[in-house]
């Protein structure tokens, strides 16, 4: 596959006005309705890496990006069961599209655990008024992914920031790209620079094969003035229990969960309006296979279990979210994040692969462009490896140890 750069504005233009979101009811049919709009052209979009921009500012104007803003800072402070389900509609729809929107709600979390009064006021507004939340993600290196040379120094003229960083899901859509850096202590910190600021530079050099219109490529930071309230100094959290990590991680198993949605929805489809039967199934329809129909359904309660697992996970973070985050309570919601992203990477990779064995050779045609399923699927489930998932929940219930605490837990 070819990969062809994608035209870029030189900013992500002024913040589009939302509408009021207060009720989960109200988020979900707004999800379904971006859902609906986004549909037709997904294979469109991937097959020519028509990059999103009509469709995130549909889902900003649509009030979704200030779901999880907390009620004492004006948002609607809708619970994470909710957060899940939207994401599972989305990326059912595109999850090339509805993934963009993961660091935004990532950071929201990080910014209510971490950030000063004056930050929460000041970018809990921006988010409230339309603004998109980014992220300059890891460095591109075979060091572990919580290296960082990307660091602030102190001149004449003030902080600046340098740094080269990678796998930026959101930022080529955002006003706000914030991203991990050491101080001039050398300590983690996480450094909010606004997209139009100058020395920041959005590059569009993600070739992936599947996801292929995230954008998660570069951002280059260079020379970048910083003010002091611009730094969230995370390095204090280090020891301080929070749930910022397994919120990412929801997010992430939901968007699996949606993209295992989209592809039994397409197998349904496909062999309903296009598929023929085997020659030896003495049928007349390929729907009215027994072996077919028998693998639907073990696909439909693989879904159903994974999914049940899923929300049941996001009811818990809002257990603990309601009450005091111990260290306990930490460790308890990453084991069931986990528990869920296993499930929902196994059923999206099966339901992925065996959207083509059931729906026959015909689905594979360039067409319909059904092979981005797989493609976003075993792109996507890439994001953390599940080994370390069955390695965190046997530590956790053969020796009692607390899963580490870090963005991918």
């Amino acid at each position: 596959m070819t990969f062809h750069p994608a035209k870029i504005p030189a900013d992500p233009g002024k913040p589009v006005v939302p509408a009021l979101i207060e009720t989960r009811e109200q988020a979900l049919q707004a999800a379904r309705q971006l859902a609906a709009g986004w549909a037709p052209k997904a294979a469109e979009r991937d097959r020519h890496r028509i990059l999103p921009h009509h469709e995130i500012a549909a889902f900003t104007a649509s009030g979704l990006g200030a779901i999880t803003v907390p009620r004492d800072w004006g948002g609607p402070g809708l619970d994470h069961v909710t957060l899940a389900e939207v994401f599972e509609i989305l990326c059912a729809a595109d999850s090339s599209v509805g993934q963009i929107p993961q660091n935004h709600f990532g950071v929201i979390q990080l910014l209510s655990e971490a950030g000063s009064p004056e930050q929460k006021a000041r970018w809990f507004a921006d988010i409230l008024a339309g603004a998109r939340i980014g992220n300059a993600g890891p460095e591109k290196s075979r060091k572990p992914v919580t290296h960082n040379a990307t660091g602030l120094s102190r001149g004449p003229e003030g902080l600046r920031l340098n740094g080269h960083r990678f796998y930026s899901t959101g930022a080529m859509f955002a006003h706000w790209i914030p991203t991990r850096a050491a101080d001039e202590q050398g300590r983690p910190v996480q450094v909010w620079v606004a997209r139009d600021a100058p020395g920041v530079q959005v590059v569009d050099d993600w070739s992936s094969f599947g996801q292929r219109t995230t954008a998660s490529g570069s951002v280059i930071f260079h020379d970048v003035p910083v003010a002091e309230d611009q730094i969230i100094p995370v390095w204090q959290r280090a020891e301080v229990p929070g749930l910022a990590g397994p919120v990412s991680q929801l997010i992430q198993a939901a968007i699996d969960s949606g993209i295992a949605i989209g592809a039994l929805d397409e197998a349904v489809r496909f062999i309903r309006d296009k598929s023929r039967p085997w020659v030896d199934s003495g049928v007349a329809r390929a729907q009215d296979d027994p072996y077919v129909i028998s693998d639907i359904g073990r696909l439909q309660v693989d879904l159903w279990a994974a999914r049940a697992v899923l929300h049941d996970a996001a009811r818990l973070l809002d257990d603990i979210a309601a009450g005091e985050v111990t260290a306990e309570a930490s460790a308890r919601a990453s084991v069931a994040v986990a528990e869920a992203k296993i499930l929902t990477t196994e059923i999206a990779l099966n339901a992925a692969e065996k959207l083509f064995e059931l729906a026959g050779s015909a689905a594979t045609r360039e067409g319909p462009n059904l092979g981005r399923i797989w493609r976003n699927a075993r792109t996507h489930t890439l994001h953390d490896p599940v080994r370390w998932k069955h390695h965190l929940l046997g530590n956790w219930h053969l020796n009692g140890a607390l899963p580490a605490r870090h963005q991918w837990n």
